[in-house]
């Protein structure tokens, strides 16, 4: 039987982590089946998709819970799968909540979890790290604190690697464009809207941006608007009165980033990208009553939200607006604030430009390592 690997990338942001290495892998084990879950992008690369990510990420507990269902037969069948394919290992890239129970049984059938982006366990569940620890053949961090924090809670093989952002747009990197508040004004801006990648986030949070730009442009000032959409997004979300010059696809993300002058964005690993491309941002993040109110409950972590916030020193960079914060007075008052106040402006890019140079990894190849553990089974 042909060797097979499982590969589980079940949001957005995951299937553009595992593009930083699978196309890779893929060269380097050309007789080998990828099967599992992913989008357009993994699939075009040869990944055969049991389930597309659009129909399997969600956000907040009680879209989560909604889908139990769903996902209990995803499990099913994909563990099927694994064992109608006798598959020996399997690439987890984040998605902790489902991830997480997969990995625990695929460990009880014998079969080797690489586990790529650590979850965030230091946030609300510290536990996490025992079940990674006896579930997982190696975990992969992706934030420079992470490695040492899960060898301090017995996780022993442990990986750090260079940011997958770093690494996907390593040469965009190399000549960002330098911003200065010279280059802004009320009547000249670049204003780059980034909704989120899930339909309930876009649902949620499109509309606040765009009545908050509505604000902005009664009040006299004047945008070219520009707006990344996502492919695991339904049009309907999209629908607006404003007038967009500029569309991209997530795919385009850094050509997105390179003409913005300032963005709003929902939290999540796209203000990372916003960081590492020094555009200053107003962040938001807004779920459910439902999932505030148990979040409230259970966790612990009382940090910023946002990833460039967290990797520059829990330092407040970025404006965050959460939960009831995050209506379209409080998006107009920041924006506001950046076109107006140039010592800011100037500034959020001062503290931005140190983003790339506090994300480092250890010295191997991602690839090479995954493809020599599918190998060795």
């Amino acid at each position: 039987m042909i060797q097979s690997c499982l590969i589980i990338a079940g949001e957005k942001s995951g299937e553009d982590h595992a593009m930083t290495f699978y196309p890779q892998i893929k060269q380097l084990l050309p007789d080998t089946e990828f099967y599992g879950v992913g989008g357009s992008r993994l699939e075009e690369q040869g990944l055969e998709i049991l389930y597309h990510l659009k129909d399997f990420s969600g956000i907040g507990i009680s879209e989560v819970l909604g889908k139990i269902p769903f996902y209990c037969r995803a499990l099913d069948h994909i563990l099927d799968e694994v064992k109608k394919r006798e598959t020996k290992t399997a690439i987890l890239v984040d998605f902790q909540g489902f991830n997480l129970k997969l990995a625990k049984k695929l460990k009880a059938r014998g079969i080797k979890v690489l586990y790529y982006v650590a979850p965030q366990a230091w946030v609300w569940k510290p536990w996490r790290a025992k079940i990674l620890e006896r579930n997982v053949h190696t975990l992969f961090t992706i934030l420079p604190f992470e490695k040492k924090w899960f060898q301090d809670r017995g996780v022993t093989n442990v990986k750090s690697v260079l940011h997958p952002l770093m690494l996907e747009y390593s040469e965009h990197l190399t000549h960002i464009r330098k911003r200065s508040s010279d280059n802004i004004s009320k009547s000249k801006s670049k204003l780059l809207i980034l909704p989120g990648s899930r339909n309930v986030e876009v649902s949620t949070l499109f509309p606040i941006f765009t009545r908050g730009v509505l604000i902005l442009q009664e009040e006299g000032f004047e945008f070219e608007l520009g707006i990344v959409k996502s492919e695991s997004v339904r049009d309907e979300h999209y629908h607006t009165d404003l007038n967009f010059s500029k569309e991209w696809d997530s795919r385009e993300l850094a050509e997105a980033l390179d003409w913005a002058d300032l963005s709003v964005a929902a939290s999540g690993t796209v203000t990372l990208a916003t960081g590492l491309f020094q555009v200053p941002t107003v962040v938001c993040y807004k779920v459910s009553l439902f999932t505030e109110f148990v979040l409230k409950l259970l966790v612990p972590y009382d940090g910023p939200a946002s990833l460039t916030n967290i990797i520059l020193g829990n330092k407040m960079i970025f404006p965050e607006l959460i939960q009831h914060h995050a209506d379209r007075y409080n998006v107009a008052k920041h924006l506001r604030q950046l076109l107006l106040n140039p010592e800011m402006y100037d500034n959020m890019i001062i503290e931005l430009a140190k983003t790339n140079k506090l994300l480092t990894g250890d010295d191997f190849s991602v690839p090479d390592y995954m493809a020599d553990v599918i190998k060795s089974t």
